[in-house]
């Protein structure tokens, strides 16, 4: 067994390497990094980072199959306004919005807080919203063996507000589905459910 100190899940000596580099970077840009505001930010910066990319070092699946249950019901689950907050893999800065998933069982459910966790396991890492969004919808259709998965997020990107085009009120939208889902009628009656 590894008795390695860790900081979610990263070993301490990268937590330390991190801060190093952080601290590097600080300099070249000018910084005195032995003013008094900046002597522990670049810790604080490699610890946040560690919890950050925390998703890297969790299992999704395991996470999902702790909690699978036989359920006779053939009726639409949706589980929406699961909060995120991610790092865009482009820029590192944060983007972040709710996700709704939705899923029609075909003899199992999975227990409700399950899907947040499995959503903060993709979120926690660098990442693109469409490729996040289809690792959830992946997940769920694979562990589930449900009818059809659908996957709805909405998020707003730093780096379009902070930087580039500067647009302060955009946000973007991806869905993704599997299954019956492929059926329009099924995609609409998910997105009617949304707006209630």
């Amino acid at each position: 067994m590894d008795n390695k100190k860790q900081l979610d899940g990263l070993d301490i000596e990268k937590v330390n390497k991190i801060a190093e580099h952080y601290e590097a970077i600080l300099s070249l840009l000018g910084e005195d990094t032995s003013r008094e505001g900046l002597v522990k930010t670049p810790m604080r910066a490699a610890k946040a980072m560690a919890f950050l990319t925390s998703g890297y070092r969790k299992d999704a699946d395991k996470i999902v199959k702790s909690a699978i249950f036989s359920h006779e019901g053939s009726r639409m689950v949706i589980v929406k306004d699961i909060e995120f907050h991610s790092l865009c893999e482009h820029h590192i800065l944060p983007f972040f919005g709710k996700i709704a998933i939705g899923y029609i069982p075909d003899g199992n459910i999975v227990g409700l807080s399950k899907i947040a966790r499995a959503v903060d396991v993709f979120a926690r890492r660098l990442q693109v919203q469409e490729r996040m969004t289809r690792q959830i919808c992946d997940l769920l259709t694979r562990e589930l063996s449900a009818k059809g998965v659908i996957v709805f997020c909405e998020a707003t990107h730093m780096c379009m507000r902070m930087r580039g085009v500067e647009k302060e009120c955009s946000t973007t939208q991806t869905i993704e589905y599997s299954g019956v889902f492929e059926k329009i009628e099924y995609r609409q009656e998910f997105l009617s459910m949304l707006k209630q």
